[in-house]
């Protein structure tokens, strides 16, 4: 093929055309997407990438990576993320479709200090491992 025959995925996609995207394709597009859920709380919360790697227990490199799409954190960082930004995730993996969620906590005044007793359990009795 020619360089005026080459057609970009989008545009071969506008077009109707079909497009078969590659599985590396489709795994940097979770990671895209994930960064992009992390970096929007984050900012939400007016946090530096250097505070919630504290909060985290990472490091601000590990952060900027994830950010970044570079890298696919574990489900145990997923969950120390998820608390670090006061939220509760949501992973919607559909088919071609990914969805990644921080769904802020609902916090009384009293709630602002953290607290790490069983009131904290979950009303079910059950922990996660992470």
């Amino acid at each position: 093929m020619n360089h005026s025959q080459w057609k970009t995925r989008r545009t071969r996609k506008l077009l109707g055309e079909s497009v078969e995207e590659s599985r590396a394709y489709v795994e940097a597009g979770y990671a895209f997407e994930l960064g992009q859920a992390v970096y929007d709380r984050r900012a939400a919360l007016g946090l530096s990438q250097a505070e919630l790697a504290r909060r985290a227990g990472m490091t601000q490199p590990q952060i900027s990576s994830i950010e970044g799409g570079g890298s696919v954190p574990t489900l145990t960082l997923l969950t120390r993320l998820a608390k670090a930004l006061d939220a509760s995730m949501t992973i919607d993996l559909d088919g071609d479709t990914s969805a990644f969620l921080f769904t802020p906590h609902e916090h009384s005044p009293s709630e602002d200090a953290p607290a790490d007793g069983p009131e904290d359990a979950p009303a079910d009795g059950r922990h996660s491992a992470a």
